[in-house]
């Protein structure tokens, strides 16, 4: 049958088993194997640990009773404790078990193919003061990112095997048992867990649960999974004003050193949602601006108002109204601009800066670049065309949805469309329009989603595409104001990534840049085009959060990880 829900145990499945730590410490202090393990469930479900399962006794109120029952025990068995026995201490190193990397990317794979996920986890509620790094709050937060649904014993009032937990778990999730595959370390709550009609599993060890998760559910388990994506519902909005007094809307989550992402065109926060939780995760405050003009920012009209000065402006104007001194700025496309612009304009608020596919531009004072893309435009020659107000305007607002599938395509085979190749960037005047000769009936591209392009559409429907275009229609005052720059150098910690297959901004555009950005770094996705991060989110993530932690450890400032 077809499943739509899989509920997993914490410890012993997602974590390392609890029972290995236990036998562990027994044995390294002279006591019986199994020790441990028999006074926490000795006089179960009435002894200390099962009340605080419970949410009967909180772990303030259950950790005496708890210590009485191992010196109890001790002495019933004739073993003498070590002097540094301290039963919170180890039920805190319990919590801090290593998560397995394998099952989460499992999870998070079965996420992707459409099934639901969630936790079914015994545990109690922790009431007594932490220090940052031994938080186990932090890992739980960050695990709804993942998970749909997170039930614990505690909270509930009742623990597994109980059979009504389980049946609980099923209503919350909004599904039946029979559609449920349950995975858990312990026979008795699998058994439990099977009583109420669910298909289980017994872990034993990672491979042979994955193996038959696999089996269960079609879903290629094994394979790197592509990143969640955050949902809009599920993330703080909020709002800043800049100094000329547009609305900039902006989304914010995480903890720990500030990582800003400005977006390009034409998209939104929206464009960063696979990058989001993998930076959450890896232990960073991210903020997302709508950048003007577009999403739900304000969109002034004139297009002055879209000078390189203010876009700059208005990420420091965010920055000013989140109280963040200094922040990480990275860029795709036009927000790449922004960035490298954030670096050399406030250098004082940039700890460090990245541009995706969009490379810094040393400033010319003899020669306008715009003058020769007038002469010679090529990939470029859509920007020409974007420049009469009203035209663009008309023709991509009129259907969005076909704006949005001719735009966030890839070059591969999946995403081709017949005539594709002569509706390039390049001929547009030539055609008479960027979406002239594409096909009303475009199928959908594989880098959205119908959720995501409802979501594209439901943004550009309030916001339209004027603000949005009125960034190209600033060339010319944006080099008159550049003579300011010239000469200058960024000198923060510096990332460029390219992507080996965009036709508008190509690797080689950057080749110059070490001259401009002495402590450049570089990343290359050679087979990604101009949405890397919808394109290649895995590659770009994993080489920005490691290029991130090694900006910060060199700065000796602290990130602390969520798993």
């Amino acid at each position: 049958m077809a499943f739509k829900a899989a509920i997993f145990d914490v410890g012993g499945v997602l974590k390392e088993n609890p029972d290995a730590y236990l036998k562990q410490y027994s044995e390294k202090n002279g006591l019986p194997s199994m020790f441990m393990r028999e006074v926490f469930h000795k006089g179960s479900p009435n002894n200390a640990f099962s009340k605080m399962e419970s949410g009967e006794y909180t772990f303030s109120q259950g950790i005496g009773e708890l210590q009485r029952d191992f010196e109890k025990a001790a002495k019933e068995k004739n073993v003498k404790l070590p002097k540094s026995f301290n039963i919170e201490k180890i039920m805190m190193d319990l919590l801090k078990l290593p998560i397995y990397k394998e099952m989460i990317n499992a999870i998070i794979g079965l996420k992707n193919n459409g099934l639901k996920v969630g936790v079914l986890t015994n545990t109690f509620v922790y009431d007594l003061p932490l220090l940052d790094d031994e938080d186990p709050v932090r890992r739980t937060v960050s695990m709804k990112l993942i998970f749909d649904q997170i039930i614990k014993s505690c909270h509930v009032g009742m623990r597994k095997p109980d059979p009504e937990i389980y049946k609980l778990a099923c209503r919350e999730m909004g599904v039946e048992p029979k559609e449920v595959i349950f995975v858990d370390d312990l026979e008795s709550n699998v058994n439990g867990a099977k009583a109420v009609g669910m298909t289980t599993i017994l872990f034993t060890d990672v491979k042979s649960t994955l193996t038959r998760l696999q089996e269960l559910t079609d879903v290629n388990v094994f394979e790197k999974a592509k990143p969640i994506s955050v949902d809009p519902e599920k993330i703080a909005h909020g709002y800043a004003t800049s100094e000329d007094g547009v609305k900039l809307h902006y989304v914010e989550m995480g903890e720990g050193p500030a990582v800003i992402l400005c977006h390009g065109f034409p998209e939104s926060w929206y464009s960063w949602r696979k990058q989001i939780p993998a930076l959450v995760l890896a232990g960073y405050r991210v903020i997302v601006p709508d950048q003007r003009g577009f999403g739900l920012s304000s969109a002034p009209m004139e297009i002055k108002d879209y000078t390189h000065d203010h876009l700059c402006k208005d990420i420091k104007d965010i920055m000013d109204s989140l109280n963040i001194p200094r922040a990480t700025v990275v860029g795709h496309d036009w927000g790449g601009v922004v960035v490298w612009l954030m670096a050399l304009r406030y250098p004082s608020r940039v700890r460090a800066v990245v541009g995706v596919n969009t490379p810094y531009f040393p400033p010319d004072p003899r020669v306008n670049r715009w003058d020769r893309i007038r002469e010679d435009p090529g990939v470029l020659d859509y920007q020409l065309y974007f420049q009469e107000p009203g035209v663009a305007e008309a023709e991509l607002e009129k259907d969005l949805e076909k704006t949005f599938k001719y735009f966030f395509r890839t070059s591969s085979k999946q995403d081709y469309y017949p005539g594709m190749e002569k509706c390039t960037v390049a001929n547009v005047r030539q055609r008479g329009g960027l979406l002239v000769g594409v096909p009303d009936n475009l199928p959908l591209p594989s880098l959205l989603t119908e959720k995501d392009l409802a979501y594209y559409v439901k943004q550009y429907k309030t916001s339209g595409f004027r603000g949005p275009l009125n960034w190209y229609r600033n060339h010319d005052q944006n080099w008159k104001n550049s003579v300011k720059d010239v000469g200058r150098k960024i000198y923060a910690p510096s990332l460029m990534v390219t992507a080996g297959k965009d036709r508008v901004l190509p690797p080689e555009l950057s080749k110059p840049m070490e001259e401009w950005v002495p402590n450049l770094s570089r990343v290359n996705i050679e087979d990604c085009g101009h949405w890397t991060q919808m394109e290649r989110p895995n590659e770009l993530n994993e080489g920005l959060i490691k290029w991130l932690n090694d900006v910060h450890k060199k700065a000796n400032i602290p990130v602390l990880p969520r798993f």
